[in-house]
């Protein structure tokens, strides 16, 4: 139940869809329900509260929506909508501006940023909730939820549901939040990326990793292609015993039913003279094919000329349905970061800093993350240990990209031996210290053992 005189909770951020548990999405979605009931009834649950939107992206809907979410609720809203009208187009740091805004100014901030893993660097500097609003190719959380929440409206349900993924997939934020969140809840993923735009490795990585997700060859049956996407259909399903079985058996699957199509629009923004000349594009003919007769048409807007406009009077068609339940959706979370929505589930259980970790040897490998480019004045580097690698492996605290550890040496006798040398199984965690190659573990002052 919605409790009108809770007190504020302490601080919860959602930067990743992996901020929430499976439980606790699940139970704002029935927060989400009570909320579209009547938009109108709400608007003294969140009174006297602000809140900021930190854009420096463009943004219609997802901006908006979240506005208009905190003015249902009976707060207000301030809002700098243009990064160029900002004090970053004189050098100021996000982490300065979290700092400032989110103290009197705000009592809850929405990002949006270009470099991965700005949203990470935001919630650590603010001292009130923030919610990312996308940040780069990294994630965009709420997208994912409101996604998420119109499926299981439509479908009453998430487990066992086959969902193709179409267009960019490399690029898309929205793409790589929705995978993650599809495996947790145990539905089927058919990609069928534009050549060149496949899911990112480090996705798939996370995925085979998270969710023991088996990737196989997708057979379309009478939908071949989506006129101009990849051949290469890959189907990929959460694990399960008698998946696993099937899987060493075929290398083929047919998909006969097709339950939603989330149709992705070519990130130009965030890519270079790549050629789309021939993109996907969803189309009445298309629709007609008889594996897409209950299929649910979704995409997280704006379009370009992916979906034809003869589809948008199709009841299949549930794209602007999306961008209309993102309202409540997000009046939901905000009411629950903000203290005024109690949740019942349990917290997930998310990866602890590894100790011992210099600041000044490991560097990210992406070069969109933001550790990489403003961050590069002020941030101190970290990672995060995944358990049970070899060799180990490491996620960038703020866009969790992952690099190996090939050395470990020890903190105080300044030695470094190979990541599987019996050596380091006996060197306790809070004294070991990680690098990716030998000349990194000699740069840092480490001699390496045997020479």
């Amino acid at each position: 139940m919605i409790d009108r005189s809770m007190a504020p909770a302490e601080k919860r951020d959602l930067v990743s869809i992996e901020d929430l548990s499976t439980a606790e999405i699940l139970e704002l979605f029935h927060h989400a329900d009570e909320f579209r009931a009547n938009l109108h009834a709400w608007s003294d649950l969140c009174r006297g509260a602000i809140m900021a939107t930190l854009f420096f992206e463009p943004s219609t809907r997802t901006r908006l929506s979240f506005e208009s979410a905190m003015l249902r609720l009976g707060g207000g809203v301030i809002s700098a909508a243009d990064g160029d009208a900002t004090s970053r187009a004189k050098g100021e740091s996000l982490a300065d501006t979290v700092r400032v805004v989110g103290g009197s100014y705000a009592d809850i901030l929405v990002v949006r940023h270009p470099e991965d893993g700005a949203a990470r660097v935001a919630a650590r500097y603010a001292t009130v909730p923030v919610i990312n609003g996308g940040d780069g190719a990294h994630e965009h959380p709420t997208q994912t939820l409101c996604d998420l929440y119109t499926l299981w409206k439509e479908k009453g349900r998430l487990e066992g549901l086959e969902v193709v993924l179409c267009g960019d997939l490399r690029y898309s934020r929205t793409i790589h939040s929705f995978c993650y969140a599809l495996a947790r809840f145990g539905a089927n993923i058919v990609t069928m990326p534009y050549p060149g735009f496949e899911l990112p490795d480090y996705v798939m990585q996370r995925l085979q990793r998270d969710y023991g997700v088996q990737t196989a060859v997708a057979a379309m049956g009478d939908l071949p292609g989506l006129a101009g996407s990849s051949n290469a259909a890959a189907y990929l399903t959460a694990s399960k015993p008698h998946q696993l079985a099937l899987f060493t058996k075929l290398t083929n699957v047919e998909v006969n039913r097709i339950d939603a199509i989330y149709m992705t629009r070519a990130q130009r923004e965030r890519h270079e003279g790549e050629d789309t000349a021939n993109y996907p594009r969803l189309t009445r003919s298309t629709m007609g094919a008889a594996s897409t007769k209950d299929a649910r048409v979704m995409h997280p807007l704006p379009r370009v000329d992916e979906i034809d406009y003869d589809l948008d009077d199709d009841p299949r068609s549930i794209y602007f349905r999306q961008a209309e339940l993102g309202v409540p959706m997000r009046m939901a979370l905000m009411a629950y970061l903000l203290g005024k929505v109690q949740l019942r589930a349990s917290r997930p259980e998310l990866l602890s800093i590894m100790p011992g970790m210099p600041s000044d040897v490991l560097r990210c490998r992406n070069e969109r993350c933001i550790t990489n480019n403003e961050g590069v004045r002020y941030l101190k580097r970290d990672f995060r240990l995944r358990a049970d690698s070899a060799p180990p492996k490491l996620a960038c605290g703020y866009c969790e990209r992952e690099i190996e550890a090939r050395f470990v040496g020890h903190a105080q006798s300044r030695v470094a031996h190979r990541y599987n040398a019996a050596e380091v199984r006996r060197t306790k965690a809070e004294n070991r210290v990680y690098f990716e190659s030998e000349a990194q573990a000699q740069a840092a002052g480490f001699t390496l053992a045997g020479s």
